[in-house]
């Protein structure tokens, strides 16, 4: 045999490994879901295996959200009978039995007049979306109200970009739209149990950074503390999600997504529910399993979870810093995660307490006062003076200082001293001239040095904001809406991150950088006054 077929023969073993591996995650799929609409991989498995494993589509994403046009058996039925027939055309077999899935925000034609807060109110409704009608076999979940998707590749709503969104049409005077978005929330979490990564059903097995309760708080902001209490069946649905298993996880494990340390404290890490490629990255993580020499599962499942975190990738999450084959998201306990939880908890007891259940409410908050007091204990770094991962499996703080860790200023964890210690830490490992780095660490993973992130820098600023760190809060401010309004001027668009150290593009990840965008334009519209000019913390 030669080398080429002898290589063509192990990518098939390969494959049909995978193959293997996703049919036979099915009934945990099935438990995990309970009747929810089954992802690509599993509605079409021997088609989905041969697609993603070829270069039809450079984007893995395309054919996870390309529309069927016929009955997913009979495509299925149609696939077995002429894949073995001479000159069998993958390309052409799929042409004809689906709609390859459009680019959000195409459409959209700059007008060079506009000043940048123009440009955004006026891409607020090229990026709204809905309310969906269900299309058989299509992976959208169908949402019943509008709702605005970040732009590009990205043509469904996303979990914590959402958020970041939604600070900026409250900006630009859009509370319906807002208080819309939040309503498919509650729909998701009242049908799956959880807001998902995004509304497909590839991405159900997981949600995002749990931003629920402040989407909640930036409508009571308005609306008054009455939505507390309408939305407290919702909150208390997506704690159980993040604490399903907590009762029964012994000390020094971790059940799903809670982790019980050997004091008997109980703080959460990222996860997945499937330990299989992503659906919207088959080639590219069987590819990272494949070079791991670890047990695919492991690999797979971190992968996963990194996506769950939102920070997909980072040296935040890898071993040697730089390798995504050397991944292990689900070994720490991250300080963003948790300062969310906490701030979900601490929304119950106001819901509670808006409802008149005041026993509750008070149990609601010791669980919130507990959390905080175990964040401050184990997730406090005394020797970097900051908030930091931990890595509970080997009971030590991972080695990088990370923007993760404003997330308890942002949410008011953090003691006051604290804050004045993690604001000399962030300006030395973090502050670049266009803003904040997610790591100090240039690792060729987008969320790592060069680029800057919106939402990021967002808490960041108003973390420092919160504890009268005023000084370098308008300073990252003033350098992040430069580094937008630098791009925007020369370009005139928004694009889903920048890079903060020097003038040219952002580092692409898995996929290139994405414009629209969704997050970018809620951050710089919530940063700027109504006559567009930079408001100071």
């Amino acid at each position: 045999m030669s080398h080429s077929a002898t290589s063509r023969a192990l990518a098939h073993r390969w494959r049909a490994r995978v193959l293997v591996l996703i049919l036979c995650a099915c009934p945990a799929w099935a438990a995990l879901a309970d009747g929810s609409p089954q992802p690509p991989s599993l509605l079409f498995p021997e088609l989905f295996d041969a697609v993603q494993s070829s270069t039809i589509y450079p984007d893995s994403k395309t054919f996870a959200d390309a529309i069927p046009t016929r009955d997913p058996v009979a495509i299925n039925a149609a696939y077995r009978v002429e894949r073995v027939t001479a000159g069998f055309d993958l390309r052409a077999f799929v042409a004809r039995h689906f709609d390859e899935p459009e680019l959000a925000g195409t459409g959209f034609k700059t007008d060079p007049g506009r000043n940048v807060c123009q440009h955004i109110d006026a891409l607020w409704t090229t990026l709204t979306r809905g309310p969906d009608d269900a299309k058989p076999g299509s992976s959208l979940l169908p949402l019943p109200h509008r709702y605005v998707v970040p732009g590009g590749r990205y043509r469904e709503i996303y979990y914590w970009d959402s958020y970041f969104t939604m600070l900026g049409l409250e900006a630009s005077g859009r509370h319906d739209l807002v208080v819309e978005m939040v309503e498919n929330f509650a729909h998701l979490i009242d049908q799956f149990g959880h807001v998902p990564n995004g509304n497909r059903t590839y991405y159900l097995s997981r949600s995002q950074p749990p931003f629920f309760a402040a989407m909640v708080k930036l409508v009571a902001q308005k609306d008054g503390d009455a939505v507390y209490a309408r939305y407290l069946p919702q909150m208390k649905k997506e704690h159980d999600f993040w604490m399903a298993g907590a009762a029964q996880v012994a000390r020094g494990s971790a059940d799903r997504r809670v982790v019980r340390l050997p004091g008997g404290e109980l703080l959460n890490r990222y996860w997945d529910d499937r330990a299989t490629p992503r659906d919207e990255a088959y080639r590219e993580d069987v590819e990272t399993a494949r070079e791991s020499g670890r047990p695919k599962a492991d690999v797979f499942r971190s992968l996963r979870a990194a996506a769950e975190s939102g920070w997909d990738f980072s040296a935040r999450w890898l071993t040697d810093g730089r390798s995504l084959s050397t991944i292990h998201t689900v070994d720490f306990l991250p300080p963003d995660l948790n300062a969310l939880l906490y701030e979900l908890e601490v929304a119950l007891s106001r819901g509670y307490r808006a409802a008149g259940n005041e026993a509750d409410a008070q149990a609601a908050k010791a669980r919130a006062d507990a959390r905080a007091r175990d964040i401050r204990r184990i997730l406090w770094n005394p020797k970097r003076q900051y908030y930091m991962d931990y890595l509970w499996r080997e009971k030590r703080w991972s080695d990088i200082v990370t923007a993760a860790g404003m997330y308890p200023l942002y949410f008011e964890v953090a003691t006051r001293e604290q804050a004045l210690s993690s604001a000399g830490t962030l300006r030395s490992y973090l502050l670049r001239p266009g803003g904040i780095v997610p790591t100090p660490i240039s690792s060729g993973q987008q969320w790592d040095s060069p680029n800057g992130w919106a939402p990021l820098n967002w808490i960041a600023i108003q973390g420092l904001a919160r504890y009268d760190e005023k000084d370098l809060a308008r300073a990252i401010a003033w350098r992040w809406v430069n580094e937008n309004l630098d791009g925007f001027r020369g370009e005139h668009k928004l694009v889903e991150k920048y890079d903060v150290e020097g003038k040219g593009p952002a580092r692409d990840g898995e996929y290139p950088t994405q414009d629209g965008f969704g997050w970018t334009n809620g951050i710089l519209r919530a940063l700027l006054t109504p006559d567009c000019q930079v408001t100071a913390p």
